[in-house]
C-alpha cells in the first residue's frame, strides 16, 4: 500500500527535494515563463497567508474562474494551504452561472484569470465577494497578485490537511438542470493520483505535461495538476486556441490527454496535407513509414509521448486504428467528477479498442438490473452539496455510485460504454433506442464533426449532424454520397427500428456559446431536441435521404 500523502503535503515534499527545478511553465504574449518548485511555493505562501487575514473561518469557500495558467494551480495551492476549499468555475460560464454558483457555495473570494471577456460575465459576480486578479491578465478594480505577493509576509510552517476535510466543490457541467456541486475530500485527492500513477509503471521526474483542458474538470485536474503534484513533473500550458499547436509542440509532453474532437481535428490536419491513399502508400514502404510516423508525431510534439490518452466520451475504435498506424498508441480512460476520476484505464500493454479499459486498483464495479454502471472504491464523492435527496439517489445504501452510464464488462474485465440510461428514447412502436453506439458508428466518417441520434415517437431514428470545416468546403454532392453510403453501412448492422431514415446537416456548430455544448464538449440532447423537434416530421417526410438546412 502506497504511502499516501495529501496534495499540499506532497507539493512541499518536491519543493524541499528539487527547489531550483522547473514546476511550471506559462506562454504570454510568445515568451515563456518558468517557475521553479521554490518559487511556486513562495507566492502560494504568500497567497495563502493573505486569505487568511481576510478573517476567513476554516473550511471557507473560495473560487477560482480562469482558463489554465500557472497562477491557477497556485491559488489551488494556496486555498489548501491555507485552510479552505477550492470552487472551480469553468472559464465559459455565463453571468447566471457564476451567480447560482457563487451564492449555492457561500464562496467569499474569488480569483479572476485568464477570461475572453469578464465583461459579459463579471454581472454575475456578487458584489460581497472579495476578488483577485492573476498578473498576465489582469482585471481593474480587483486586489492584483502581484502587489499582494510584494505587501504580504510568506505563511510559515508545515503545510497539511486532514484526509477526512473538504478538499474541493466540484460544480459538474451536466447535459441537464442547474450544476450540482460534487464534495471531494483531501482523501480521495491523493488516493486517485497515488494509485493511478502506480498503474503507469514506467513514470519518472520529470515527466512532462501539457495543460489546455479546463483545469475546473476533475479529468485535467487529475491527470494534469495532481500528476504533476504527485509525479514531480513540469506542467506546461497552451497560451490560446491559435497558438495551442505551436505550444504542445514546444512541450512535447511525455503524458497527454485529449478529448475525441481534439483527436478527430488532429486527423482532418494529418489528412489535409496528406490524403489517405497516399499516406497509406508511404506508411507501407519500411525505411520511408518510419521517417512518415516521426515526422507526423513530430509535428503534432508527440514525438516524446509515453502516454497517450483520450477520456470524456468515446472514441471511435477507426479513429483508434487509424492513428496506430501512425504508431500513436492511444489509450481510453473513464471515470466521472462523482468517483474523483478513478475508475477505469487502459494499460498500453493491455489495450483493447473499444473498451475503456479494467478497473483500477481497489475499485469495485458491477452492473445494476437496467444495464447501468455503478463504481465504488475511496475515492466516491462525499456527497453534493447541500443536495440530500440527489446525493440519496446517486449514492446506494452499499457504498455504490450510481454514474447513469450503460455498460457491459466482458470476461477479463473490460468495460464498454454502451450509453447513457436517461439517453435511450422510445420509437413510435414503443421499441428502445440507444443513441450513443449509433453515434459512435457514423462517427468513422471524417465529414461528420458532430452527431446527435433522435428519433422519439418517430418509427425509425434520424442523425443529426455538424460537418467538419474540410467538408464544408466539399462540394454538396459529394458529401451526401458520403454520408448516405456511411448511413448505409451503420444501418446494415442495427435492428430495423433502430436504423437512420434521414441525416440532417445543421447549419451551425453546436458550441459552449449557443448552449448546446457542455464545457467539457458533451452534447446537450435536451437543449438540441427542444430547438428542433418542432421538425422533426417535416424532415421525416421529405423525399431527400440527406437533408440540408
Amino acid at each position: 500500500m502506497p504511502e499516501l500523502k495529501s496534495p499540499i503535503a506532497k507539493f512541499s515534499e518536491w519543493v524541499a527535494k528539487k527547489p531550483d527545478a522547473t514546476f511550471l511553465k506559462q506562454p504570454f504574449n510568445g515568451k515563456w515563463y518558468e517557475y521553479s518548485w521554490s518559487e511556486v511555493d513562495d507566492q502560494v505562501r504568500r497567497m495563502a497567508a493573505y486569505l487568511q487575514s481576510l478573517g476567513l473561518e476554516p473550511g471557507d469557500k473560495v473560487a477560482i474562474i480562469s482558463k489554465n495558467c500557472a497562477h491557477w494551480i497556485m491559488s489551488d495551492l494556496a486555498i489548501m494551504a491555507a485552510g479552505y476549499v477550492s470552487v472551480p468555475l469553468y472559464p465559459t460560464v455565463t453571468a447566471d452561472t457564476i451567480k447560482y454558483v457563487m451564492e449555492h457555495s457561500e464562496a467569499k473570494v474569488c480569483f479572476v484569470g485568464k477570461l475572453d471577456d469578464w465583461s459579459k460575465q463579471k454581472a454575475g459576480m456578487p458584489e460581497h465577494v472579495h476578488c483577485i486578479s492573476y498578473p498576465f491578465w489582469t482585471e481593474p478594480g480587483y486586489h492584483y497578485w502581484d502587489d499582494i505577493m510584494k505587501k504580504t509576509e510568506p505563511l510559515k510552517g508545515k503545510m497539511d490537511r486532514d484526509p477526512k476535510e473538504l478538499c474541493t466543490i466540484i460544480y459538474t457541467s451536466g447535459t441537464t438542470g442547474l450544476p450540482k456541486g460534487v464534495m471531494q475530500s483531501f482523501h480521495s485527492f491523493s488516493y486517485a493520483p497515488t494509485w493511478a500513477l502506480s498503474e503507469m509503471s514506467d513514470l519518472v521526474e520529470n515527466e512532462r505535461f501539457f495543460s489546455y483542458l479546463p483545469l475546473s474538470h476533475i479529468a485535467e485536474r487529475m491527470l494534469v495538476e495532481m500528476g504533476g503534484l504527485y509525479s514531480g513533473g513540469i506542467i506546461s500550458f497552451a497560451e490560446s486556441l491559435e497558438s495551442f499547436a505551436e505550444n504542445l509542440k514546444f512541450t512535447k509532453p511525455t503524458i497527454f490527454l485529449a478529448v475525441p474532437r481534439i483527436w478527430t481535428k488532429f486527423q482532418m490536419g494529418i489528412l489535409a496535407k496528406m490524403p489517405e491513399k497516399r499516406l497509406n502508400l508511404l506508411l507501407s514502404i519500411p525505411f520511408v513509414g518510419g521517417l512518415i510516423k516521426n515526422k507526423i508525431k513530430g509535428g503534432l510534439g508527440l514525438d516524446q509521448a509515453k502516454y497517450v490518452l483520450t477520456g470524456a466520451a468515446p472514441l471511435p475504435v477507426a479513429t483508434m486504428k487509424w492513428f496506430e498506424k501512425l504508431d500513436i498508441k492511444i489509450c481510453e480512460a473513464y471515470a466521472m467528477t462523482e468517483n474523483s476520476a478513478y475508475s477505469h484505464l487502459t494499460r498500453l500493454e493491455n489495450r483493447r479498442p473499444g473498451y475503456v479499459g479494467q478497473p483500477l486498483p481497489h475499485l469495485e464495479i458491477r452492473i445494476s438490473s437496467e444495464g447501468e454502471i455503478q463504481t465504488r472504491s475511496e475515492c466516491n464523492m462525499m456527497g453534493y452539496y447541500k443536495e440530500e435527496e440527489k446525493t440519496r439517489e446517486t449514492i446506494t445504501e452499499d457504498g455504490y455510485l450510481c454514474t447513469g452510464d450503460q455498460g457491459e464488462i466482458d470476461k477479463d474485465g473490460f468495460l464498454k460504454i454502451t450509453g447513457r440510461v436517461k439517453d435511450i428514447f422510445k420509437t413510435d412502436k414503443g421499441k428502445y433506442v440507444a443513441p450513443a453506439p449509433i453515434e459512435l458508428e457514423l462517427s468513422k466518417n471524417t465529414h461528420i464533426e458532430q452527431v446527435c441520434v433522435v428519433g422519439s415517437n418517430l418509427p425509425q431514428t434520424m442523425a443529426l449532424v455538424v460537418l467538419s470545416p474540410e467538408a464544408r468546403k466539399l462540394p454538396k454532392e459529394e458529401v451526401a454520397q458520403s454520408l448516405e453510403d456511411t448511413a448505409k453501412e451503420v444501418n446494415a448492422g442495427l435492428e430495423k427500428h433502430e436504423r437512420m431514415k434521414k441525416i440532417v446537416v445543421m447549419n451551425e456548430e453546436w458550441t459552449v456559446d449557443n448552449n448546446l455544448l457542455t464545457p467539457t464538449l458533451k452534447v446537450k440532447r435536451n437543449v438540441l431536441e427542444k430547438q428542433y423537434e418542432a421538425q422533426y416530421q417535416k424532415w421525416y417526410s421529405s423525399p431527400e435521404t440527406v437533408i440540408w438546412l
